[in-house]
């Protein structure tokens, strides 16, 4: 049993600290001097700033402010860490993790937004191109690049800053940014010469551009340098009409969405109007515990109003016959909560966008430039110094940003849950069957299962999103699953107010399609997210044996990543 009055009882197995006044937070990673560690601290309220005062007492050194989840951040001297975090004036306390991008290195040519387009040439065109509706690319940088420009070569980056401390730059050092921002509003510019045989473009080939770095040069950031630039992409929403903010990165989850800062910093862009669309992570590979994949989604997206996209597979064709989910594309429940995740799927694998020419991963990985004759065997060029290829659930998100800023420009007066709510309920449903991928360098064969954990609500399908005139009503929060002890049947529970009823958006229409919440008990069986000896339970996968430590997929401490990991997925066709 434990009391409320104890100072602090540490659980460590469990990868957590659970300090007095009842506040859960992750187990802190040490800083890299390893002497100190960074802290995203909230106080009870306190007109004397109580609390405060004593940290810095303490000698803390105060970093930056996150008026948008009322935090602070701080770094803490190790030594101290016990005694500031018993403070009882603490309301929160947490590691102010790290981020990766969610983005990978795997040539067949890319149809990724014809796919979503639903349009069988290049030359087909739909009635929406973004005009007017502004996108923010919270990510890696941006560079200067024709095909972000207007019709009359003005560039549509409407605004640059960073937020990577220490560096000012806003060009893409990491070479991820101007990948995604190429599939949410790339206009094809640079491959419409006399020496190419393919368009290469995003969805909204003329919206607006905000580019808010927070991943330095190696694709890594922290939690607060992202709330920070959130909170900023909010305070700019009414001058540039940003309406849609792109998340391609992420990390594991460490608690659940409501205690979460990043989670709260996504909800409240989200209350002020603007889509909030995150890529769900490459876990989906992972069977460290039993669960083949299932309950990695990453955060931020567990955030259950927030839109989280998987990644499909297109197989080089213009078809969606063929297509396939991809393998390593995490999947849900959430970690904690069990949020149903991702919303949806989209295509993201061996994805061709812009390149940043001088960025790290382009200058490592140079055999990903895209070659014209890797389209036409005929034809003998040497790579093109303008797109990038690369794969993950980072290249599936923008390309439903660029979905969204389409929506918004049909109807301005469309509310992000409205914008969530159509391109699910539209969104192609796939059949429920098993596909496989095998690992050419391992010889491991992956299944993966086109249930709601993995697929969501089904495939993005623009063209059906813009022909629907539906309007929900109330909120579009993802349900939670939850599953019955005895039974083992596991029923999509909403919140009062949610549009999505007992497993329809309204009316007759099934947003996750039939047979929806099984996943032939890969996930409820003896060792899986509710089993007897749970993933997440004595030797949770982020406790002191944790899977993504310092040896691991997110590198050193875990850090926030894009979908541009340095670590190739292979086998996905």
């Amino acid at each position: 049993m434990m009391h409320r009055g104890c100072c602090r009882l540490s659980l460590i197995a469990l990868g957590y600290v659970l300090w007095c006044g009842w506040v859960l937070v992750p187990t802190v990673a040490r800083a890299n001097d390893d002497s100190a560690v960074d802290l995203i601290v909230r106080f009870k309220p306190s007109p004397d700033r109580v609390g405060e005062r004593r940290f810095m007492q303490h000698g803390a050194i105060h970093k930056r402010s996150l008026a948008l989840v009322g935090a602070e951040v701080y770094r803490v001297k190790n030594e101290d860490l016990t005694v500031l975090a018993g403070d009882p004036e603490i309301e929160y306390i947490g590691a102010d993790h790290a981020l990766h991008a969610t983005a990978t290195l795997p040539s067949t040519p890319d149809y990724g937004w014809m796919t979503a387009l639903g349009v069988g040439s290049i030359t087909a065109t739909t009635p929406y191109d973004g005009t007017g509706v502004a996108v923010a690319v919270i990510d890696s940088g941006l560079d200067t690049s024709a095909d972000l420009n207007d019709s009359q070569g003005h560039s549509r980056i409407v605004y640059r800053q960073s937020f990577v401390p220490n560096d000012t730059s806003t060009s893409d050092k990491y070479g991820h940014g101007e990948m995604v921002a190429g599939l949410v509003g790339g206009n094809g510019k640079q491959s419409t010469t006399n020496t190419s045989t393919y368009l290469i473009r995003g969805i909204a080939p003329n919206v607006n551009i905000v580019n808010l770095r927070v991943l330095d040069s190696n694709g890594s950031s922290t939690d607060s340098v992202v709330i920070a630039a959130i909170e900023e992409a909010i305070s700019l929403k009414a001058k540039y009409n940003i309406r849609v903010i792109n998340l391609s990165l992420g990390r594991p989850v460490s608690v659940g969405y409501t205690q979460d800062p990043l989670c709260q910093a996504v909800q409240q862009a989200w209350n002020a109007g603007i889509v909030v669309v995150i890529a769900a992570g490459n876990d989906g590979r992972n069977n460290t515990y039993g669960t083949e994949g299932y309950a990695t989604i990453n955060a931020p997206g567990n955030t259950p109003a927030a839109i989280t996209v998987g990644a499909m597979n297109t197989m080089g064709t213009l078809t969606q016959s063929d297509d396939k989910m991809t393998s390593y594309s995490s999947k849900g429940p959430t970690l904690l909560d069990h949020i149903v995740k991702p919303d949806l799927v989209a295509p993201g694998n061996r994805i061709f966008s812009l390149e940043a020419t001088k960025s790290s991963l382009v200058n490592t990985y140079s055999n990903n430039r895209v070659a014209w004759s890797s389209y036409d065997p005929s034809k003998k060029s040497s790579p093109s110094p303008d797109y990038f290829e690369l794969s993950g659930t980072s290249l599936a998100a923008p390309m439903v940003s660029g979905a969204a800023a389409l929506l918004i420009q049909q109807n301005p007066n469309i509310t992000p849950d409205q914008v969530k709510a159509r391109l699910m309920k539209t969104a192609t449903k796939l059949l429920q069957i098993t596909t496989y991928a095998t690992d050419p360098i391992t010889g491991v064969t992956y299944a993966t299962e086109n249930d709601a954990f993995t697929v969501g609500a089904g495939y993005l399908n623009i063209p059906s999103a813009l022909n629907s005139t539906d309007l929900a009503t109330g909120s579009a929060a993802s349900p939670v699953a939850v599953r019955d002890s005895n039974t083992g049947a596991v029923t999509m529970v909403t919140s009062t107010g949610a549009i999505w009823g007992s497993v329809a958006v309204w009316g007759t229409a099934a947003v996750w399609g039939t047979g929806s919440v099984t996943a032939t008990g890969v996930i409820w069986g003896n060792g899986p997210v509710w089993g007897k000896n749970v993933a997440w339970g004595s030797s949770v996968a982020w406790g002191t044996t944790v899977a993504w430590g310092s040896a691991a997929v997110w590198g050193t401490g875990g850090t926030i990543e894009g979908d541009a990991l340095t670590v190739a997925i292979s086998g996905e066709n």
